[in-house]
């Protein structure tokens, strides 16, 4: 992977200008590293520290601080990784795997003396590295473009669609039923409509009379019957005149 970069340009991602390096013991046992085993106070090396990358291969190179001359670089290909290991005691010290051109390792302890440094030097490795995941899943991606299951949305043979545009159902509007004595009267049966007696008392005050003579035998029927009072009792006055009659009849 090394070689592969090789090829490609160098970018800087982040320049620390005091670093201190440090002997540290070959490990015991699997615990974890502490930076307090170190000879903190008494720093094997100091210079400048740069972090390159070449390709998806991140550089940690150690340089002298006025000539610039190469003391140790370590190559990283991931993070985090046993390339850059970071201690359990302090957040500023770091454990790093240097390789000379010949391919020998060895482990030093690296330190800063701000804690702002050390943020910088590990959020630069944390970005290249995030940068390198994308572009291996754009890479696979447009490898296998056709990998993906596709939705067909085509017609098949003999479906059809409809669409209704600017039409709507006309509702039903039903004749509202009378309740209660609100509504109209049915009709009478045989299909006719009394008139209204005001109309049929006015038909008849205003009718025309074909003469004089009819109008005045009515109002002599009339007021003939509203002066003359009926008898109370017919019968019985005519049956006395007969009798009466018979009587005198008998006595002759």
């Amino acid at each position: 992977m090394a070689s592969e970069g090789q090829l490609d340009y160098e970018s800087i991602l982040c320049v620390k200008p005091e670093v201190n390096v440090y002997r540290i013991p070959p490990r015991a046992s699997n615990r974890a590293v502490r930076a307090a085993d170190w000879k903190l106070d008494a720093p094997d090396w100091t210079g400048r520290m740069r972090v390159t990358a070449r390709g998806k291969v991140a550089y940690v190179k150690l340089e002298d601080k006025v000539s610039g001359e190469l003391f140790a670089q370590a190559p990283v290909e991931e993070y985090p990784g046993i390339a850059v290991e970071t201690v359990s005691d302090s957040s500023r010290y770091f454990v790093l795997r240097i390789q000379d051109d010949n391919g020998r390792s060895a482990f030093i302890g690296i330190g800063f003396g701000d804690r702002g440094d050390a943020f910088d030097f590990n959020v630069a490795l944390q970005d290249h590295f995030k940068w390198v995941k994308q572009e291996n899943e754009f890479k696979k991606q447009a490898q296998a473009p056709d990998s993906t299951p596709k939705l067909d949305l085509g017609f098949k043979e003999g479906q059809t669609i409809t669409l209704n545009i600017g039409q709507s159902k006309k509702k039903d509007r039903s004749r509202p039923q009378s309740s209660g004595g609100l509504g109209f009267l049915p009709p009478p049966p045989g299909g006719k409509l009394a008139p209204p007696p005001s109309s049929r008392a006015t038909n008849l005050n205003t009718q025309p009379t074909a003469g004089g003579a009819d109008t005045s035998c009515l109002l002599d029927l009339d007021s003939s019957n509203s002066n003359s009072a009926a008898p109370s009792n017919p019968t019985s006055s005519a049956n006395n005149d007969l009798w009466g009659d018979f009587d005198s009849v008998v006595q002759k």
